[in-house]
């Protein structure tokens, strides 16, 4: 592969503050030159305390092989910020792309999340919660749109719960170790913010994962397809948890995300 078709990388591009630091991102460019193209924030996983923003660089080359501008952001995990630092930082992340339209080439009205794990969670998260202050934070850009045109979540934990189990949720200690209140467990958990606005959605999951059960990313379905929101459900049997890491379900993976973007964020069209 020549240099002029190969994925450029811009490391450590300040993307807003948090906490009294700078927050970093890398920038995956397509070859070529790019004007107007989708853009796709790639959200890392680690159980909110760690990972970083490498962790999805194959995705960020796959997408951006396929003219994907793609912004791979850190956030502050747990053990810097209590929650909900990650949240706030993962919506800054998506108003610096929106606001840097122009200098990255990008269509601001087509800029899609991703996430993996705790990142999946964050992602979905952010697609559900546009507008709503408790979550955007001060982290950069205020006043300028968070909302997303797609997201795509792979074995996402969807649901949290503090007390009593309940199907397809984590305890909601995972992300604050003290507990919450009732109203602080719902607001966290991306499958109480379904409703008719939300925007189409992707899911993977294997179905022997025991980080993350399956049936977190099958409520979330169920109640996207309840409020009429376009969704894709993809299960991999007898997979466990962070499957893709494997060369060959990463690619499947990266196909699916591709199938799902390009109808949905490139070039959508009415259902029929």
């Amino acid at each position: 592969m020549s240099t002029e078709a190969r994925v450029t990388t811009d490391h450590d591009v300040v993307y807003g503050t948090g906490g009294g630091r700078d927050l970093k991102a890398d920038v995956y460019r397509p070859p070529g030159d790019v004007r107007d193209a989708p853009a796709v924030v790639l959200v890392h996983g680690g159980s909110w305390r760690g990972g970083d923003r490498t962790q999805l660089r194959g995705y960020g080359i796959m997408l951006g092989r396929a003219g994907y501008v793609c912004v791979a952001p850190e956030y502050r995990l747990l053990g810097e910020s209590p929650w909900p630092a990650q949240i706030h930082d993962v919506k800054a992340a998506i108003r610096w792309t929106r606001a840097n339209a122009s200098d990255l080439g990008i269509d601001p009205a087509r800029i899609a999340v991703e996430g993996n794990s705790a990142g999946a969670h964050l992602a979905l998260l952010a697609a559900g919660t546009t507008g709503l202050a408790e979550f955007e934070g001060d982290g950069g850009h205020a006043g300028i749109d968070s909302s997303v045109a797609a997201v795509a979540a792979v074995y996402a934990p969807t649901l949290f719960f503090d007390g009593e189990h309940e199907s397809g949720g984590i305890p909601f200690q995972a992300l604050v170790e003290s507990g919450g209140d009732a109203e602080s467990v719902r607001q966290a958990s991306p499958v109480r913010h379904v409703d008719a606005t939300f925007p189409p959605t992707l899911l993977i999951h294997g179905t022997s994962d025991t980080t993350v059960p399956v049936s977190a990313s099958l409520r979330m379905y169920e109640a996207l397809v309840e409020a009429g929101v376009p969704v894709d459900l993809h299960l991999y049997a007898e997979q466990l948890h962070a499957f893709d890491a494997q060369p060959e379900f990463g690619r499947q993976c990266a196909n699916e995300m591709l199938l799902f973007l390009n109808r949905y964020v490139v070039a959508p069209v009415p259902a029929t």
